[in-house]
């Protein structure tokens, strides 16, 4: 990935809430020493169906807004947590259940958690605008 971490973690984050992805948080762990990437990316799906949508979005609008494409994906099979690597940044869609049993959040407290307010009814946030 070349130096657009920034402009993948905003393309990432417009297209998990296109998808009414709800409870988005970045964890930023560039201040910590030995850590696998730069940001998680964590949010969650209502239903399998919304999983799976979040993560083609993701997929596609990311490749589409700044040519990069995850290295690896896993977890579509049964979809309860979809783990998307771009490099320096992993995005984890979660169903509810499979969300508070990892609790991500608070395994990696030491990093600095940023919650992205949920959208609502509202229009998605602009990718520009960012």
């Amino acid at each position: 990935m070349q130096d657009n971490t920034n402009a993948v973690v905003k393309a990432i984050v417009a297209a998990i809430q296109d998808k009414k992805g709800t409870d988005i948080v970045i964890a930023d762990f560039r201040k910590l020493e030995d850590t696998v990437c730069k940001y998680f990316i964590i949010c969650q799906g209502n239903t399998r169906p919304q999983v799976e949508a979040i993560a083609h979005h993701v997929r596609e609008l990311t490749l589409e807004v700044t040519g990069e494409k995850p290295y690896a994906i896993a977890g579509e099979q049964v979809a309860q947590w979809i783990a998307m690597d771009y490099g320096d940044i992993l995005v984890h869609i979660f169903q509810p259940q499979a969300r508070a049993f990892y609790d991500l959040e608070h395994l990696w407290a030491d990093a600095c958690i940023e919650r992205i307010p949920d959208i609502d009814n509202q229009e998605p946030t602009d990718i520009q605008s960012l």
